[in-house]
Formats: C-alpha cells, sequence, structure tokens
C-alpha cells in the first residue's frame, strides 16, 4: 500500500457483499452488485484488494467487464432490480 492509497469509506460493509458474490452465482441481484461495485471502486487510489477480489469474481463467472456492464444493462432496462430489496422509505446508497 503506498502512502498515497486511500481507503474507501464502503469497504467494510463491500466486503460482506463481495465475500458473498465470491461464493454466490452469477444471478441478475449478484450481476448488479458486481457491477455497482465494480463501477464505485474504478480507479479509486488504494482498496487494491478489493479492486482485486472484483476481478477474480469476474474470471470464477467467466466474464469480461464489458460482458458484465452488458448484461446488467439489459437487466436495468428489463426491471428494477433494486425496488424490491429496499423498502419504500429506505435510501439507496449509491456512493
Amino acid at each position: 500500500m503506498s502512502n498515497l492509497d486511500q481507503q474507501h469509506p464502503r469497504a467494510a460493509k463491500d466486503s460482506i457483499v463481495i465475500n458473498n458474490l465470491l461464493n454466490g452465482k452469477p444471478n441478475e441481484h449478484n450481476l448488479a452488485e458486481l457491477a455497482r461495485l465494480t463501477i464505485r471502486y474504478q480507479g479509486f487510489p488504494g482498496a487494491r484488494n478489493t479492486q482485486q477480489n472484483l476481478q477474480r469474481i469476474l474470471g470464477l463467472w467467466q466474464l469480461t467487464e464489458a460482458e458484465l456492464f452488458a448484461k446488467t444493462l439489459a437487466i436495468h432496462n428489463k426491471k428494477e432490480i433494486y425496488r424490491d430489496r429496499f423498502k419504500t422509505d429506505q435510501k439507496q446508497d449509491w456512493t
């Protein structure tokens, strides 16, 4: 870790999701989660283990990043993947 590396403020909660993805299958929700986290950590100065784990999941699921984004775009065009996972009074965290 270099002196310029930063700790992402969502790293602890995201690590739980990443562990679930590492042990999960590429269903619609998991694909959306992987895409969301991939975007979150793209270009982030730090979180090297997180970035490596996201790449590892892509490999395990035999997907390129472009394929992941194409699949999740199709999923999001078809339905609101996160709507059912949150109560209407809960805030979604896209930071």
